[in-house]
């Protein structure tokens, strides 16, 4: 795994151990960012982060702030381990995405582009909290990106879906907040 583009093009990144973290293949961040571009100057909020791949990719095209936010120990030692060998200074969190987003809110952050990749196993059961969730903390003009598994998708309400791809067994959607 490694950065695609951008400043720190070519880096490689550490993903944590064992079976519980699934990275963004390096295919489909390189599409993703493809469809997102620019990303400079956003606020970067990647939730569910396990390596930090995606909030990296986005610091290494030109993001002015990421958050990363996981709940796995071993998640949260890898972003680290990425953001310290880049140099890149990110705000981490070891909490759930959940928790993260009412904090957040209580305190009035706001983010322009947000990656949600839970585990595909419990995207079914978090659609309805994060999209609850993820509207007051969305900046205007705001774009979400959820990942999951084609065959159970993360059902999103109160976004506009205005793109989806398909890369083997993973959806990427992307979405606009209602402001």
């Amino acid at each position: 795994m490694r950065v695609i583009a951008g400043q720190f093009r070519g880096r490689p990144l550490v993903a944590p151990k064992g079976r519980d973290t699934r990275p963004t293949s390096d295919r489909v961040r390189e599409a993703l960012f493809s469809i997102l571009a620019p990303v400079a100057g956003t606020r970067v909020l990647d939730l569910f982060a396990g390596s930090g791949a995606l909030a990296i990719e986005a610091v290494s095209r030109g993001a002015v702030a990421a958050t990363l936010v996981d709940s796995s120990a071993a998640a949260i030692a890898a972003v680290r381990a990425n953001l310290a060998a880049l140099g890149i200074d990110a705000e981490v969190h070891r909490q759930s995405a959940l928790a993260f987003l009412e904090s957040a809110r209580e305190r009035a952050r706001q983010y322009d582009l947000v990656f949600l990749d839970p585990p595909y196993r419990r995207a079914s059961a978090l659609a309805g909290p994060l999209s609850a969730a993820l509207e007051p903390v969305l900046a205007p003009g705001a774009r979400v990106v959820t990942e999951s598994d084609r065959r159970a998708p993360l059902e999103l309400g109160g976004l506009t879906r205005f793109d989806e791809r398909r890369y083997g067994d993973t959806l990427i959607r992307i979405h606009h907040g209602s402001r």
